[in-house]
């Protein structure tokens, strides 16, 4: 016992006890609350992170496919980034003003496109030079979605020369269509070189050549296409489904005989519309 407590009474050293006992626990009390501040405060900070990380996926889910592309090509202006437009010239990103807009949804590897393109594609031509219609050509992976297929690289070697060398655009669409392969594919080579027979400059078919195109827009072609198969306008009131070719008129699709020649012109140009759109289902 220390002298200061032996000099003390007995009730003094129970007093000095008592309050030695409340001071420790008020320090204690102390160390409590401070402790639950702390807790507090780091389960306000997760709880708060946690809501910012789940406000973030509820953001990202909302986007659109397209919204989600790192790379869409300047010149797809249409449709929310899925249409590349074609004015007088051939010539892409442009349009002609207060035409008609003329949309045409198509797959390179998709034969009935093809035949599209053999009944119509001089009266594209010259619906488009004549200033009557901008062309918005769409084009996307229906017949063969995998990445890497003809569908897809076709699409996005396409959606490269528009962007980098946009008065090859229409001819290069063309020649794709002419060299479709009834069976198998065509490589990137086979593609550049397509691309080098309508005056696509050397630099630039090269980029298809070496894979440069697709890994830049394929995932854009991916993206268009699922965001063209998510609108329910452009689906077939017949069957219920999406199919290529599909064409459009100021938006609305159109459901004439694209394989009669001259209907389409006609369409467009004053004519009178077709019974039945001819496609095939993706």
């Amino acid at each position: 016992m220390s002298t200061k407590n032996a000099n003390m009474s007995k009730a003094q050293r129970r007093d000095a006890a008592r309050a030695e006992a409340l001071a420790l626990q008020q320090q204690q009390a102390a160390r409590d609350r401070r402790n639950r501040i702390i807790t507090f405060s780091i389960l306000g900070i997760a709880v708060l992170g946690l809501a910012v990380v789940i406000w973030m996926i509820l953001q990202e889910g909302q986007k659109s496919s397209m919204e989600k592309v790192d790379n869409v090509p300047a010149t797809a202006t249409y449709d929310d980034g899925t249409g590349i437009p074609i004015g007088a010239g051939g010539v892409a990103g442009t349009t002609n003003e207060g035409a008609t807009e003329l949309g045409t949804y198509i797959d390179f590897l998709c034969p009935h496109c093809a035949e599209f393109e053999t009944a119509n594609g001089e009266d594209l031509r010259t619906m488009v030079d004549d200033g009557d219609a901008t062309l918005v050509i769409h084009p996307v992976a229906i017949v063969d979605p995998s990445n890497g297929g003809l569908s897809v690289r076709g699409a996005a070697a396409f959606a490269w020369v528009a962007e980098n060398a946009p008065e090859q655009a229409f001819d290069y669409q063309d020649v794709l269509f002419e060299n479709q392969p009834s069976g198998g594919t065509l490589g990137d080579q086979q593609l550049a070189d397509l691309a080098g027979t309508v005056g696509v400059p050397a630099d630039v078919a090269a980029s298809i050549a070496d894979g440069t195109a697709h890994e830049t827009y394929g995932a854009w072609v991916e993206a268009a296409t699922e965001q063209v198969l998510a609108d329910e306008s452009l689906k077939n009131p017949e069957s219920g489904g999406f199919g290529t070719p599909t064409v459009t008129l100021d938006g609305e699709r159109w459901d004439g005989n694209w394989s009669t020649p001259g209907e389409l012109l006609a369409a467009v140009t004053g004519g009178s519309e077709g019974s039945e759109e001819e496609s095939s289902e993706g």
